[in-house]
């Protein structure tokens, strides 16, 4: 029998994989900052609104709470260190918080001019002074100035002035009476 070669078909080169192409998200509804600040501006509490009374006004208003715990956190955070909102108790996300009735003032950027460098004067030793003094413009320079060493000196505190030790008083040792004797004495 003779063997028939099957001709196979040529190998398909490799195909990179296809990229997605990523799509723009888009923004459905207000930044939790800015529900955060809806909830705040319509409570009536004078101490401010807690952590959990604000989690719940935001669940009220069909917020998923327990999946964005973390934008909740950082977004009542950031508007405390913005200054758009107060903190009447507690530190960092968690306390009391209300508006702020001063709102921050954005601040304004200083314009800074740069300088032209003047032309450097070149100061020409007279011929009256170099002929008096007698000495050379080049021998008037003063000594060159030593550099600062890296690590900085810890200063010196001035050592308070010890006070005299006070002697101790002996202490005073009380008598033990034992029970056999006092018994025997009455």
């Amino acid at each position: 029998m003779s063997s028939a070669a099957i001709a196979l078909p040529p190998p398909a080169p490799a195909k990179s994989p296809k990229k997605r192409a990523k799509s723009p998200r888009k923004k459905t509804g207000p930044t939790v900052s800015d529900l955060i600040l809806k909830a705040l501006s319509t409570s009536t509490q004078r101490g401010g609104v807690s952590l959990a009374a604000l989690k719940k006004a935001l669940k009220a208003g069909g917020y998923d709470v327990v999946k964005n715990n973390a934008r909740i956190l950082i977004a009542v955070k950031r508007l405390v260190t913005k200054k758009s909102l107060v903190q009447t108790k507690g530190s960092g996300a968690s306390g009391s918080f209300k508006l702020n009735k001063k709102p921050p003032t954005p601040r304004k950027r200083k314009v800074v001019r740069k300088k032209k460098p003047k032309a450097k004067k070149v100061k020409r030793a007279s011929v009256k002074k170099a002929a008096a003094g007698g000495a050379t413009p080049a021998a008037k320079k003063s000594p060159k100035k030593r550099r600062k060493s890296k690590s900085p000196k810890k200063a010196k505190r001035p050592t308070a002035a010890k006070k005299p030790k006070k002697p101790k008083s002996p202490k005073k040792t009380k008598r033990r009476v034992s029970k056999t004797r006092s018994a025997a004495k009455k």
